[in-house]
């Protein structure tokens, strides 16, 4: 299939298909054309990619990761033994940003809270809260 069939059938844009592919994560055969053509199997590739974006992923680690995944229908299931070490790492990491979001968040709401009650309602107003 060509590649805007794989962007209908997945619902990824065509420039994200061409993104993932200079990533290395899709490898479709080239026509005499010139033309990508992509094999059935891309459909739920594509789909695994996604999925593991999602799950906040970048697509360095995804390129690591992609061959060691299997995909039962309803999950990703990993296949490698290395890979739940680095799928740890990186859960480890998104909680450290969660944690670091968090805390920048309280501060704000400190200074948020320190307002004096006028300016809270004219701000509020500029707002239509």
């Amino acid at each position: 299939m060509r590649i805007g069939e794989l962007s209908r059938r997945t619902d990824v844009a065509v420039y994200s298909l061409r993104y993932y592919e200079e990533q290395g994560l899709l490898h479709p055969r080239r026509r005499p054309s010139g033309y990508r053509e992509y094999a059935e199997e891309d459909v739920a590739v594509v789909r695994r990619i996604r999925s593991l974006l999602a799950a906040g992923l970048g697509t360095s680690t995804i390129t690591a990761v992609l061959p060691c995944l299997r995909d039962t229908g309803d999950r990703l299931v990993p296949t490698c033994s290395d890979l739940l070490a680095d799928l740890h790492r990186e859960r480890d990491r998104i909680a450290q940003a969660i944690s670091d979001l968090q805390a920048s968040m309280d501060a704000l709401d400190g200074v948020i809270a320190a307002a004096p009650a006028d300016v809270t309602r004219r701000a509020l107003a500029s707002l239509d809260v």
